[in-house]
């Protein structure tokens, strides 16, 4: 089937085009186009199909919280045409056989395509080196390790997982938490911490490890990948590491751009999430890294749960938010609408840049002629409110629930062939 999205805004500039989709590709940008299906996008915003390098799609093991398929029709909504699904799985994805299972679930469900993280370390226990090799010569083809929701704090291990990716150019994603500095935490280490009694998450415990893995990055001359950058200092130490030439890239999540500790007030445990929310101080030096460079892409961290592990009491609530369908819209609020980015800079931040960081050939790419045609439509003038129960996902764990935020996705094409159509599933 051929579609025509006529009078679209490629980026958000110029003048209004004709974009015609044939057999999966872009074939034609002009005006007066004609096609089998017509989507009329007058005021609308073209963008490549969002990339996101962070998502917990839970299946195997937790397919009461979210599956494949409930989790990438909740990307798609979002405006995603590919996830990097994390490998925190039971049971863990840190064989072959598991990183190709949780790639042809996603195959099946034909939402957006998932690109498998596997484990650095069998099951995640950060003591033996799991088989990257062999993940990575899969049919799940996977070129991105963590062990995300738990650091590689052995520094020996690390160095050696980044030795071992430089051969199939692979990336070590690293979850930045010193274990030692963050026994019994329960959010972001301060003022607030100390007025409600919780346990203090420090700054430094993520800084740590950064200038940690930055060094054994530039010593080893691999790839190293930070994610969920939250503080302040934390920027300073990224932009040291690229000043010094070193491979480091690093995300940011769409709730680090906008929430604060001052959430925690309310001991409602949707707002507990890990890394923490932080101060004001660290959300603003998170705006202004993600508009200068430093900070390299947004990443959602969707990480939904039952509502038994979030419905109860702060400390024995697990950490996560979900971020697939609103990710897109919060980036336009504290990116957009502050004038730090421009559409053109958005599809860079969460489309060009994660499709290149995670080696996935076929997103990311140009919105021109020739070109894949994984697309994503969104109205930049529209203002809708969160509500959990309409969500696709099937966990209801977003901290946006009752806001009202810009922007929202139209449609989304993966390949050419329409998944979401007037923001509902097509």
């Amino acid at each position: 089937m051929s579609w025509v999205l006529k009078d679209v805004l490629l980026y958000g500039e110029g003048d209004p085009v004709d974009v015609l989709l044939t057999d999966g590709r872009i074939a034609e940008i002009g005006n007066g186009l004609g096609a089998e299906e017509s989507l009329e996008g007058a005021g609308l915003v073209l963008l490549p199909g969002l990339v996101d390098l962070h998502t917990h799609l839970r299946e195997p093991g937790r397919e009461d919280a979210e599956t494949v398929a409930s989790g990438t029709l909740a990307a798609a909504l979002g405006g995603f045409t590919a996830v990097h699904a994390m490998a925190n799985t039971d049971p863990v994805a840190d064989t072959a056989g598991v990183v190709e299972q949780v790639w042809r679930l996603g195959q099946e469900a034909g939402h957006c395509d998932v690109a498998p993280v596997g484990a650095v370390t069998v099951g995640l226990g950060g003591e033996e080196m799991a088989e990257l090799g062999s993940m990575a010569d899969s049919a799940a083809h996977v070129r991105v390790f963590s062990d995300d929701g738990r650091c590689v704090s052995d520094a020996s291990l690390m160095r050696r997982a980044l030795e071992y990716v430089k051969a199939f150019d692979g990336v070590m994603a690293q979850h930045a938490q010193e274990p030692r500095l963050t026994v019994g935490a329960q959010m972001n280490e301060g003022v607030n911490s100390s007025k409600l009694g919780l346990g203090g998450w420090p700054a430094v415990a993520e800084e740590a490890i950064i200038a940690r893995d930055c060094i054994l990055a530039g010593h080893v001359g691999s790839r190293v990948h930070i994610c969920h950058v939250s503080t302040a200092g934390s920027v300073e130490l990224i932009r040291w590491a690229k000043e010094k030439g070193w491979d480091v890239t690093a995300e940011v999540t769409p709730h680090h751009l906008l929430l604060t500790d001052d959430l925690a007030a309310t001991y409602d445990a949707v707002f507990k999430v890990n890394p923490p929310l932080r101060t004001q101080v660290d959300v603003d030096a998170l705006r202004q890294a993600l508009a200068d460079g430093t900070i390299d892409c947004v990443a959602t961290d969707h990480a939904p749960h039952a509502l038994e592990d979030k419905e109860t009491e702060w400390g024995a609530a697990l950490p996560g938010m979900t971020g697939l369908e609103t990710a897109l819209s919060v980036v336009a609020q504290t990116m957009v609408e502050t004038g730090l980015l421009t559409w053109r800079q958005v599809a860079e931040r969460l489309s060009e840049t994660p499709a290149r960081i995670g080696r996935l050939d076929g997103h990311g790419r140009p919105l021109a002629v020739g070109e894949p045609a994984n697309l994503c439509l969104v109205d930049p003038g529209a203002r809708w409110t969160v509500d959990p129960a309409a969500m696709a996902s099937r966990s209801r764990n977003t901290p946006f629930a009752g806001r009202t935020l810009p922007a929202r996705v139209v449609a989304t094409f993966l390949r050419g062939r329409a998944t979401v159509l007037d923001g509902k599933p097509a």
